[in-house]
């Protein structure tokens, strides 16, 4: 079923490449128009070049864990977009993976501040504009690690934590006011992230991000309008093989 999306537009932060370049994708195949937010401003033009032959797309590089960055990508995306009803809070990084007696604090503070901090920073500017058109919906991209802790995770599995808390306080504050907030958990995929985490496995046996795009594609739609503070995993939706 195409055009779920029709009449939507979403910010999509952390979307020059990997699992953000996924959704932007399928969004784009659904009719909805995109902003793409990423720091390497090259990657990201390139990614928008690719992604135009697909729909109505538009970029603005900045650091989010920069508040004032954060801010001026927000401002920009309601500016861009006055119909703006969908946030993707895709960005993140790994760091170090080790032990954390092993951990430095620049690692942690860093980790930290891009996957946690910065979904306060760049949500919070769009609040106002989603509580006053009565609808929108927020998803976060959560990990397996932020919902079971395992060792060598260290500050990625706490940032993915403080989302999930994230997720919960805002989608009960936004709940009268006809606004979703959700997490997903993409599960194992073929991005490059995954690959420096997991370096011995073969990225082929693993889904793509646009194979997994259909559970965001469903929270970005009016269909799931009855679901918010709830943690979904995108394997629950993959796409049924042929055999």
């Amino acid at each position: 079923m195409k055009n779920r999306l029709k009449g939507k537009a979403a910010l999509i932060t952390g979307s020059s490449k990997g699992i953000g370049k996924g959704i932007a994708a399928s969004f784009l195949d659904q009719g909805a128009s995109v902003i793409l937010c990423a720091r390497d401003n090259e990657c990201l033009k390139q990614t928008t070049r690719e992604l135009q032959t697909r729909g109505e797309v538009v970029s603005i590089a900045g650091d989010l864990s920069i508040p004032a960055d954060a801010k001026r990508i927000a401002e920009h995306a309601l500016t861009t977009y006055e119909n703006l009803s969908i946030v993707v809070n895709n960005a993140s990084v790994l760091g170090k993976r080790c032990l954390l007696d092993d951990m430095d604090i620049d690692t942690w503070d860093q980790v930290l501040k891009i996957n946690t901090s910065s979904l306060f920073y760049v949500t919070q500017p769009l609040i106002a504009h989603l509580k006053k058109r009565g609808d929108g919906s927020i998803i976060n991209v959560s990990s397996t690690v932020g919902r079971i802790g395992k060792p060598y995770w260290g500050p990625y599995a706490v940032s993915k934590f403080g989302l999930e808390g994230f997720t919960q306080v805002l989608a009960a504050e936004l709940k009268p006011f006809g606004v979703r907030v959700n997490s997903v958990n993409p599960g194992a995929t073929r991005t490059e992230m995954r690959a420096n985490a997991y370096p011995e496995e073969d990225p082929l046996s693993l889904p793509t991000p646009e194979d997994i795009a259909e559970i965001f594609v469903y929270l970005a739609s009016d269909e799931s309008k009855m679901s918010t503070g709830q943690s979904f995993e995108a394997r629950d939706y993959l796409p049924v093989q042929e055999s």
